[in-house]
């Protein structure tokens, strides 16, 4: 039985992208990598990648990765002249780690498929940029059975898990539950710190008190240290993203006839702190909108 490794490429060396290229070069994949900044693909050259010019040039491997920041870039990257469709063949996968719209997912899936004969497997991830490096991402996939399989072993790579959802679009659908959880939640951890604060209670003794019980979970223990001590690091996630996931779960909820009005709330509290010059900030931030409200 053949050991070869399938070649790989990457575009989209940002925050989460770098570490998880990093986990396949030190598993010995050979790697072509590009970025919209080339700069920021140095480290990886260093390390032995190969940076390309153009999308296309991705296509020169057999399974070309995509963790981009929205579904316009991820369109543009694909579609736009010079883009992966552009160098794309039949046999080859493309798996987007992005978290984009379902329904959009589906279509460029589609079209991808129609003109190059490439296949689509959505399988964005959580556990954030201290998951990537660690390699220890939940990954959510969408898409074939048999490409999720073939994909599978330099996903573990990447993750402790790789769950298949279904057809393409299942992973974005899951992400979307994902990120409506984890916004959700870092809002209410804001509540919480700013309610402790204002009633007398030194909210830094609320990570570790309620460590291992019901209210538990890992944005309460990386947030509300953060809330409590007003030093807030520089962004390793953004209230930005929080936000265009959460509108992506509202206009997804209008689709499938479901009401969501928490994240629907979430959304609205998300875009006014956003407004007040936060877009770029890290969620930690969102403490600060509770504590510039009057009683």
């Amino acid at each position: 039985m053949s050991t070869t490794l399938p070649t790989l490429a990457f575009a989209g060396i940002g925050l989460m992208g770098l570490p998880m290229c990093r986990r396949l070069l030190a598993a010995g994949y050979t790697l072509r990598v590009w970025n919209r900044s080339p700069e920021k693909c140095a480290a990886l050259q260093a390390l032995g990648a190969t940076a390309v010019d153009t999308p296309a040039q991705l296509c020169q491997a057999d399974i070309v990765h995509l963790c981009l920041t929205d579904t316009s870039a991820v369109r543009e990257v694909v579609f736009a002249a010079g883009g992966i469709a552009a160098g794309a063949r039949s046999g080859q996968i493309l798996l987007d780690h992005s978290s984009l719209e379902p329904a959009a997912t589906r279509e460029m899936a589609a079209r991808l498929l129609e003109r190059t004969g490439m296949r689509w497997v959505d399988a964005p991830v959580s556990g954030g940029v201290a998951g990537a490096e660690a390699g220890s991402l939940a990954i959510m996939a969408g898409g074939r059975r048999e490409d999720i399989e073939r994909v599978r072993p330099h996903l573990l790579v990447l993750g402790q898990r790789v769950t298949h959802m279904g057809e393409v679009g299942a992973g974005q659908v899951a992400k979307v539950c994902n990120q409506m959880i984890v916004a959700c939640n870092a809002m209410v951890i804001a509540e919480a710190v700013a309610l402790a604060e204002r009633a007398g209670v030194d909210a830094s003794l609320l990570a570790p008190a309620l460590a291992g019980g019901f209210a538990d979970s890992r944005p309460l223990q990386i947030l509300a240290p953060q809330m409590a001590s007003r030093v807030f690091q520089p962004a390793r996630w953004h209230v930005r993203t929080l936000l265009k996931d959460l509108d992506t779960a509202v206009g997804l909820s209008r689709e499938a006839g479901c009401a969501t009005p928490m994240s629907g709330l979430a959304a609205q509290l998300m875009r006014q702190h956003a407004s007040r010059g936060n877009l770029q900030q890290d969620p930690a931030t969102l403490v600060q909108l509770y504590r510039e409200q009057t009683p």
